[in-house]
């Protein structure tokens, strides 16, 4: 192997015009080439079959649910899906010769893309201070090199651990146990950076921070919303459930700056009508909103629906639902009498004749559902934002019934689950006592640091210990240049993770990389094979079991990581069975039983196909608030402010992208091929601006601190987005996010909103294109 980065793709722009429809035949081709070139047909074919499977393996990619035993297709799986899945079971290893032959300056300066190709981890590696090289290190010193540096820590609180979605659930109730009877509630975690707002808004209007909705609901809804989110890319087997919807005389509504090709139209892939024929046309209304407009948006609809009830009383609001279970409408009604059409107009960027024909879909339909993402969540209104759509559910009583209710999308496969179990800086009290009552120790009752602050942590000197479990977390944050400052004033980071990212190659004075098992590797402990378990976004929680030989002998799994580490930086005291639990994740689940909430009989009911569905109160009209009842509120008009001559920028996900890692330069949806430094511009705004078409620029984020933000050389394309709005690929543009850029009461970064302006920047390379007409 060659000393030097070879192979790391450039970007050779080449555009074509964006796609109307999603999936087909394309995809099946797709996801198996990009199968194939990672591992043996023999595998791949393991790995497909088993996937989403009642006894095979969950999905390590998105939340989404699968449908019950007995209605699942054997091949229960998306293109992402299958990209993900054998990116992880990839038969290519990267070993101490490769760390030998490769300094970490030199790792640093590779892609995304080309450290994750390298393969899977295969042994514990170590960065010593002042070394320049990974070298190898066994489990014993390793683990004991970590906690040695736990217990010399003045306090628990310079201590971070932070949690992706991808880790199980028993492995994360050992985090978090782990983590309290240590001393700190520092358990920042990848909900603190997307969904954050879904939560807070949720809890305060309806005393759960979950959605309250089933795939039947979907399926049997007269109206969906699908608001601020690309199904197509980020969870393509919704489409497959709104599909249904569409069968069943169902109605959806696609709010977005960006026309996405599977709201438009899908081919499902397991059908003959989406491998030969047209498909289903989803959505049958698009609103193509301005960036931060979905706050004005549903304070129209909501003033609408008063004067509805105005002109007809009785006919439209659900009084008997707004009497008994909720608080605070007067005030709400009299709020939302004083939305102004300007305001709301300006905002959205869409007529009054949109809006209205929006409305009467509304009027026309008994069972309402609104599901949203991103494209709400990391806006500085974000949490305003949803409260509103809470109160536009709440007026018609559509909320708690069947066919209707709150759906936040969330992107990480147990990122649901790891906050159920414990993975919050922030856990009530209620909690606390369970594991007080359970385990025998006192956890601790103040408030740990959520994402946004650990970094500042790190960056002042108030953390000095890093351990992350599952993630990317340079990669995952805002403000990357300060993110990895701040990283390395560490005395000592570590990863839990399966395969090579950017964040080991970002070190503290002394850095570990601890490799563990996947999703899909077979895991086998001192009393047997183990299985763990997840819960999607809509609260079902079912086993996963890996089938595929581990990648390594030396790897160990996050439980048995977790729980070594646990013994040796605690000792005896608390009183805690670790090698009882590395032994027997049943014995985990055991005690997930008795402190957390609907778990009860856990081992039991998780042993049924398919699992089993944890109880939202809200669907029994129980809303855990402390008036007891579902709570109307009054939310401010306000929408971004953006200069004269900047746009409002968001950061997205390519097609060929799962969270941090791309695994090819590519966008076929939107028609980008070949590159990745893109940013996409309505054309009339590039008129105004004096640009053109496939003009080289940089992007420049403007903040109030006076810190320039700059992302370097990126190419403009004319793209039928909002105007007035812009959009590029993450994690390349995270770093114009700043940090103190966040939504209020959520604290989740505004990555859907940041102020850029584009600065001219020399040619470089050569495009090919084929420019889209619109």
């Amino acid at each position: 192997m060659s000393s030097s980065i070879e192979g790391d793709p450039s970007d050779d722009l080449r555009v074509t015009p964006p796609k109307t429809w999603a999936t087909g035949l394309p995809a099946v081709t797709h996801a198996l080439e990009y199968s194939l070139g990672q591992t043996s047909p023999r595998r791949t074919a393991l790995t497909l079959l088993n996937i989403n499977q009642p006894k095979g393996i969950d999905c390590p990619g998105c939340a989404w649910p699968e449908p019950a035993p007995g209605k699942r297709h054997m091949n229960e799986y998306c293109e992402n899906g299958a990209k993900h899945i054998n990116d992880e079971a990839t038969s290519r290893r990267v070993t101490r010769e490769f760390f030998r032959e490769h300094s970490i300056a030199e790792l640093g300066g590779a892609s995304d893309y080309w450290l994750n190709q390298q393969g899977r981890l295969t042994e514990p590696m170590v960065k010593r201070p002042g070394g320049t090289h990974y070298e190898p290190i066994g489990w014993d010193e390793a683990l004991g090199l970590l906690a040695g540096e736990l217990r010399g820590l003045d306090s628990p609180d310079e201590a971070l651990f932070y949690v992706s979605g991808r880790l199980n659930n028993e492995a994360a109730f050992l985090l978090q146990l782990f983590a309290r009877a240590y001393g700190t509630n520092n358990l920042p975690d990848c909900s603190n950076m997307c969904h954050e707002s879904s939560g807070s808004a949720m809890s305060q209007t309806l005393g759960i921070g979950k959605g309250s909705v089933s795939l039947d609901d979907i399926h049997h809804a007269d109206l969906i919303f699908v608001v601020g989110q690309n199904p197509g890319t980020n969870h393509p087997r919704m489409l497959s459930a709104l599909e249904e919807t569409k069968r069943n005389g169902g109605q959806v509504v696609a709010v977005n700056t960006l026309p996405e090709a599977g709201l438009m139209r899908f081919k499902h892939p397991q059908k003959a009508r989406g491998l030969i024929g047209r498909g289903t046309p989803i959505a049958d209304q698009f609103l193509h909103i301005r960036a931060g407009g979905d706050l004005a948006l549903f304070q129209a609809l909501n003033l609408l629906l008063l004067e509805a009830e105005d002109a007809a009383p009785g006919t439209v609001l659900d009084h008997a639902f707004i009497r008994t279970h909720t608080t605070g409408f007067e005030e709400f009604a009299a709020h939302a009498r004083k939305t102004d059409w300007a305001d709301v107009l300006t905002a959205t960027g869409l007529s009054r004749e949109e809006i209205q024909e929006v409305f009467e879909r509304v009027l026309s339909s008994e069972k309402v559902i609104v599901c949203w993402a991103m494209g709400l969540t990391q806006h500085k209104h974000g949490v305003p934002t949803i409260r509103e759509v809470v109160n536009f559910l709440l007026a018609r009583g559509n909320i708690g019934r069947p066919g209707a209710g709150v759906c936040p999308v969330r992107g990480h496969s147990n990122v649901q689950g790891d906050r159920t179990m414990g993975v919050w800086e922030q856990m009530p009290q209620e909690f606390l006592d369970a594991l007080e009552a359970e385990f025998g120790f006192t956890p601790p009752a103040h408030h740990g640091l959520d994402a946004v602050n650990s970094i500042r942590a790190m960056d002042e000197g108030r953390a000095k210990v890093f351990l992350g479990v599952a993630g990317n977390f340079v990669r995952a944050t805002p403000d990357s240049a300060v993110t990895e400052a701040a990283m390395r004033t560490c005395r000592l980071t570590a990863h839990i993770s399966t395969k090579l990212n950017r964040s080991h190659t970002v070190c503290g004075d002394t850095a570990l990389i601890l490799p563990t098992l996947g999703r899909s590797d077979r895991d086998v402990q001192a009393t047997g094979e183990q299985f763990v378990t997840v819960e999607d976004s809509m609260s079902d929680v079912h086993a996963s079991r890996g089938k595929l030989p581990p990648a390594s002998p030396h790897l160990l799994s996050e439980v048995a990581i977790i729980a070594r580490l646990a013994r040796l930086t605690l000792g005896e005291e608390p009183e805690i069975p670790w090698e009882q639990f590395e032994a027997d994740y049943g014995t985990v689940r055991d005690r997930i039983s008795r402190v957390v909430p609907g778990f009860e009989d856990f081992n039991a009911r998780v042993a049924v196909p398919g699992g089993f569905t944890l109880p939202n109160p809200v669907n029994q009209g129980v809303f855990p608030t402390p008036s007891g009842k579902a709570v109307f509120t009054c939310n401010d008009f306000t929408m971004p402010q953006v200069p004269e001559g900047h746009l409002l920028l968001q950061t997205l996900r390519s097609h060929d992208q799962w969270n941090t890692v791309w695994y090819a330069p590519n966008d076929r949806y939107r028609g980008i091929h070949d590159a990745r430094r893109v940013v996409l511009v309505n054309p009339a705004d590039l008129a105004e601006l004096g640009l053109a078409d496939r003009d080289t620029v940089d992007l420049v984020s403007v903040w109030h601190d006076g810190r320039e933000r700059r992302a370097e050389n990126f190419r403009v394309v004319a793209y039928p987005a909002s105007r007035g709005s812009a959009a590029a690929y993450y994690p390349e543009t995270n770093v114009l996010v700043p940090l103190d850029s966040v939504a209020d009461i959520s604290n989740c970064p505004t990555s859907k909103g940041v102020v850029v302006r584009l600065e001219r920047a020399p040619v470089t390379g050569e495009e090919r294109s084929e420019p889209w007409a619109g």
